[in-house]
This record gives structure tokens, sequence and C-alpha cells, in this order.
């Protein structure tokens, strides 16, 4: 005797918590990328009307508002700056260093460094954001 079954079954995929998922890993890898750049010091930079992009190699010095100096991300003590700066010179003789000081910094400051700058004869940058952002 054969018995019929009076619903068929059929598979089904419940999708409706995915959203939720997709919408948190999403959020997760936002949150992940900001973190992601290690060599980002944060600063404020002055302003300016216009810029110019470098195309030769290029090592950024930052310089904090507590005065605290950087190499790329490698921390440098002033009375080392000079130290350092020759020797990237001699390994890199054609190197910019774009100099990336903070806003609140005074003048004496970035001269105090363009001025090792000049002495090694390196060229230097000031990096600037734009007027308005």
């Amino acid at each position: 005797m054969k018995i019929k079954r009076r619903h068929k079954f059929e598979p089904e995929v419940a999708t409706a918590s995915l959203n939720d998922i997709m919408f948190f890993l999403l959020l997760f890898f936002l949150i992940v990328a900001t973190f992601a750049n290690p060599h980002v010091i944060r600063l404020f930079l002055p302003k300016a009307n216009s810029s110019q992009t470098v195309t030769k190699k290029q090592i950024t010095l930052s310089i904090t508002k507590k005065k605290l100096y950087y190499i790329d991300a490698k921390p440098v003590l002033y009375q080392d700056l000079e130290s350092e700066l020759s020797q990237l010179k001699s390994k890199l003789p054609d190197v910019t260093i774009v100099v990336r000081a903070d806003a609140s910094l005074s003048i004496q400051d970035l001269v105090d460094v363009l001025q090792i700058g000049s002495n090694q004869d390196i060229k230097m940058i000031l990096a600037t954001d734009k007027k308005g952002e």
C-alpha cells in the first residue's frame, strides 16, 4: 500500500538574519580600516590655498604639538634629528623630506627643523591642508 503525503517537502534557506550579519561585517571592516594605517600621526596641519605633489622618494618628518619628532613612524629625539637626517641623506641622496608640523607650533620650531635640513642640503617641503577643509 502506497501512502501519499499531503504536503510536499520543499527545502528553504532562512535569509532574514543575513542583512544584520552583513551590516555588522561592513561596520567591522570600516572601523578596522581606520586603524590599518600604522604610519599615521594625528596632526592639524596649517592651511594653504594651493598644494604641490611630490613624485620623488619622500620621507615624512612629523612634529606633534608636544614637540615629539617622528621620521615616518619612528620616534626621534630632537638632539638626534640631525644625525638621522644625515644618515637618510647618505642612503638616499635624492630624498625629499615632507615636514608635517602641527599648526599650533611656533614658527621658530619649524625654522629650527628646516635649518637642520638646509645644513644637510636636504630638500624639505611643508605639508599643509587645503583651506576650507
